[in-house]
C-alpha cells in the first residue's frame, strides 16, 4: 500500500473467513484433545519421541487457508511487512539446527512454529472489522471457559491436578480445566479477564462481564500464583505505560532486565537466595531455580549457537544422560523461562533477535498506536496481553510454545500493535464494503 492509500475489501463470502476465525482459535484456545488424561503415559516419554504428526497436519491446512485468504486481502501487504523480523529469526534458528543432536527433530519443529506464526499474523483480518472480531473472540472465549468449568464439575479428576496423577502429586487441588496444566489454565484465564474488560469497553456489556468474572474466579482457583499476582501489575503497568511517553521502553527492557536479574541470580548466588528468604520470598520459585542451574551451567557450553531448535529438554541425550543422576530438573519440558530457553535454542544471537522482536519493536508500535488514537481500546488490549506474556515468561518458556493458547495470543497481540501502528479500519455499511487506510507505507 502507498501511503496514506486507500483499498476496498468487499466481505462477500465472509462466512468462510468467519468459520476460519472461529476454527483457528478454537484449535489453539481449546485443541483437538481437551481434558487430557492425567495418566497417560506419554507424560514421561521424551519430548523428541512425542512428536504429534496430526497437530502438525492440522496447523498446515489452517496455515494454507489463512494465508489463502490473505493473499485476496487488500491489506495483505500490512502483515507481509511484518514478517521481516521473522525471517531473520527463522533464519537463525534453521542454521542452529545443524548443531542440534537431533537436527530433523528440530526442523519439523522448526517449520511447525513459521506455521503457527503464519496462523497468528493473518488470523486478525480475517474478521470484517473490529466489532466482528470482539464478538468472535468473545465467542470463542467464553466456549474455552465454559468448558473449563464443565470439566471441574462433571470431569473432576481431568480437570482438577489429583495426588493420583503421573507427574506433579503436589498440585493436587489445583483447577487446570481442559488444559493440561494449571500453570497454562491460569496465564489463559488472565488473557480471558483482559478480553472480558475489553468487551465491557466496547458494550458488549453482558458477555464481557460474564467472561472476565468467570475467568477470574477460575484464575484464583487454579492456584496459579505468578499468573494471579501478575494480573493486576499489569493493568497497573498497562496504565503507566499509557502516560510515560518516550520513557516506555525503559519501563519494559527495564523491568524484564531486573526480574531475569534477581530470579536468575537466585538459582546461582546462596547468598542471594538466603537474602530473598529472609525477605520471605521462595528462594527457588517453586523449584524452578534447580531447572536455572542447569539451564545455565550449559549454556555457558555454547552461547553462540546453542543446541538446536527446542533440542534440548526431554531429549534422550539429557533423559538419559549423565545429568540424569544429579539432578530432577532433566524432567523438566523446559527452563521455565523463556528468555533462557532463547539461548537454549540459539544463544546470545537468538536471544537478541528475540528481543528486538517481541519487546523493542511492539513497544515502538504501541506508542505510534497511542500517538494515532486508532482504536484505544483495541490497543489497550494488545499491550495488555502483550505485556503480561513478556513478563510471564521470566516464569515460564512461552515463545516458540506450538499448542495451547499463550503464545498464540501472544502473538495476536504482537501483531495486532503492528496494525494499529500503521491502519485504520473504516466501515462502510452502505456499500457492503470496508475501507483500509494505510497510514505509512
Amino acid at each position: 500500500m502507498s501511503e496514506a492509500g486507500e483499498q476496498t475489501y468487499n466481505p462477500q463470502g465472509g462466512w468462510f473467513a468467519t468459520m476460519l476465525f472461529v476454527a483457528v482459535f478454537c484449535y489453539f484456545w481449546i485443541g483437538l484433545d481437551p481434558l487430557p488424561d492425567p495418566l497417560a503415559g506419554s507424560a514421561l516419554t521424551a519430548y523428541g519421541e512425542s512428536s504429534n504428526s496430526f497437530n502438525q497436519l492440522i496447523v498446515l491446512a489452517m496455515s494454507v487457508l489463512v494465508m489463502g485468504v490473505l493473499a485476496l486481502h487488500p491489506a495483505r501487504e500490512l502483515v507481509f511487512k511484518a514478517y521481516g523480523p521473522l525471517l531473520v529469526i527463522f533464519a537463525w534458528v534453521a542454521l542452529t539446527v545443524l548443531f542440534s543432536d537431533t537436527p530433523d527433530s528440530a526442523l519439523r519443529r522448526t517449520i511447525y512454529s513459521v506455521l503457527v506464526c503464519l496462523c497468528a499474523s493473518a488470523v486478525l483480518l480475517l474478521p470484517r472489522d473490529n466489532a466482528q472480531f470482539a464478538r468472535l473472540a468473545g465467542v470463542c472465549l467464553l466456549a474455552a471457559v465454559a468448558l473449563s468449568y464443565f470439566g471441574v464439575i462433571v470431569m473432576p479428576g481431568r480437570a482438577i491436578h489429583q495426588a493420583t496423577d503421573a507427574l506433579e502429586q503436589s498440585l493436587a487441588g489445583d483447577w487446570r480445566g481442559h488444559f493440561g496444566h494449571k500453570n497454562t489454565a491460569a496465564a489463559a484465564m488472565a488473557f480471558a479477564v483482559f478480553f472480558g474488560l475489553y468487551l465491557l469497553r466496547v458494550r458488549m456489556v453482558w458477555s464481557g462481564l460474564l467472561l472476565t468474572l468467570l475467568a477470574g474466579f477460575f484464575l484464583y482457583n487454579s492456584g496459579g500464583k505468578t499468573s494471579a499476582a501478575m494480573l493486576p501489575a499489569v493493568l497497573v503497568g498497562v496504565w503507566l505505560f499509557e502516560r510515560i511517553g518516550g520513557f516506555r521502553i525503559v519501563l519494559v527492557l527495564g523491568g524484564l532486565a531486573l526480574l531475569n536479574l534477581v530470579i536468575l541470580s537466585a538459582a546461582v548466588s546462596p547468598p542471594f537466595q538466603s537474602f530473598l528468604a529472609g525477605l520471605g520470598v521462595d528462594a527457588t520459585f517453586t523449584d524452578r531455580a534447580s531447572i536455572w542451574q542447569l539451564a545455565l551451567s550449559s549454556i555457558s557450553s555454547r552461547p553462540f549457537t546453542g543446541y538446536g531448535f527446542q533440542s534440548f529438554w526431554q531429549t534422550d541425550a539429557l533423559f538419559y544422560g549423565n545429568h540424569s543422576v544429579s539432578t530432577w530438573a532433566v524432567t523438566a519440558a523446559n527452563a521455565h523461562n523463556g528468555y533462557v530457553d532463547q539461548l537454549i535454542n540459539g544463544g546470545w544471537p537468538l536471544l537478541i533477535l528475540v528481543l528486538v522482536w517481541l519487546v523493542v519493536l511492539p513497544c515502538i508500535h504501541a506508542s505510534k498506536a497511542l500517538a494515532r488514537g486508532t482504536d484505544p481500546d483495541l490497543t489497550r488490549l494488545y499491550v495488555r496481553i502483550w505485556m503480561f506474556g513478556l513478563f510471564a515468561s521470566c516464569f515460564e518458556s512461552t515463545f516458540f510454545e506450538n499448542s495451547g493458547p499463550i503464545w498464540f495470543t501472544m502473538l495476536i497481540a504482537v501483531f495486532g500493535l503492528r496494525l494499529q501502528a500503521r491502519a485504520d479500519l473504516i466501515d462502510n455499511p452502505a456499500h457492503g464494503a470496508v475501507r483500509l487506510r494505510s497510514a505509512m507505507g
